[in-house]
């Protein structure tokens, strides 16, 4: 799999690739990373689905505010995209993006189809909310921070086409678009029990058995509360399961599109 830049369109005031024909699925990748993060669910859902896979404010060709975001607009900008379909969505989100697909079921479920939270966090330890906020204030909007402690949680240190891709959308990211994102991340709760518990379309959460801050135990807990939820923990895997992972994501959310539209 290559991981070059596609074209883009313009959607609801967000830079997106948009490639296919027939039902709509909306991508949404997570911080720091860009619209190709998705390169190969968009190379095997547009043949048969309508992608569209926007970039968030101030990441790839998206425009970057001059104050500060909360989850909201980032809930609010993307509410715009579904808004547009015709037709009811699958949606998926990784990382933040997970955070603001749940968020868009909760919002909008005559929307939404089926929805998937790849590597999503739910109910964050104490410690594990004080280190997020404290990398987060550690951001001043001017310079990236150096990508390698991100890139070694991510995917360990042996080299692959997966880490370099984004080591270059880490270091080429708009440092305060970036600082944006992550501040709306740390300070984000994640989904509440009472919101999982009134969920009605199917749901994936999905994460890797290597995965530290979005852990197995995570996504099991949110697919239990859920009543149309269900786990996938994917062997080997760690945080980019939908990049080292693809065909194992790709057949789940094939599965889940089927599911949602059955």
């Amino acid at each position: 799999m290559t991981w070059t830049t596609q074209q883009r369109s313009e959607v609801m005031g967000l830079s997106a690739i948009v490639a296919g024909q027939g039902r709509p699925v909306l991508l949404l990748h997570g911080v720091g990373l860009k619209a190709e993060a998705w390169a190969a669910q968009i190379a095997m859902l547009s043949t048969s689905f309508k992608v569209v896979a926007p970039d968030m404010y101030g990441h790839g060709e998206s425009p970057c505010p001059s104050q500060p975001l909360a989850m909201e607009d980032y809930v609010l900008a993307t509410l715009e995209v579904l808004a547009g379909f015709d037709q009811r969505a699958l949606v998926a989100g990784h990382s933040m993006g997970a955070m603001i697909a749940l968020e868009l079921a909760f919002r909008a479920p005559e929307k939404i189809s089926a929805v998937a939270a790849l590597n999503a966090v739910f109910e964050r330890s104490p410690e594990a909310s004080a280190a997020v906020k404290a990398r987060a204030g550690s951001l001043d909007g001017i310079a990236v921070p150096e990508p390698e402690p991100t890139l070694q949680r991510w995917f360990g240190t042996a080299p692959s086409p997966e880490r370099a891709a984004c080591e270059t959308w880490l270091r080429a990211v708009d440092p305060m678009g970036y600082r944006w994102a992550y501040e709306a991340f740390a300070h984000a709760t994640g989904p509440s029990r009472s919101a999982l518990t009134g969920l009605q379309c199917p749901a994936l959460f999905a994460t890797g058995a290597l995965e530290r801050n979005s852990t197995p135990n995570m996504s099991r807990g949110m697919a239990a509360l859920a009543p149309r939820g269900q786990a996938m923990i994917v062997q080997g895997a760690a945080h980019m399961m939908p990049m080292t992972h693809a065909d194992k994501v790709n057949a789940a959310l094939l599965h889940l599109a089927q599911e949602g539209w059955s």
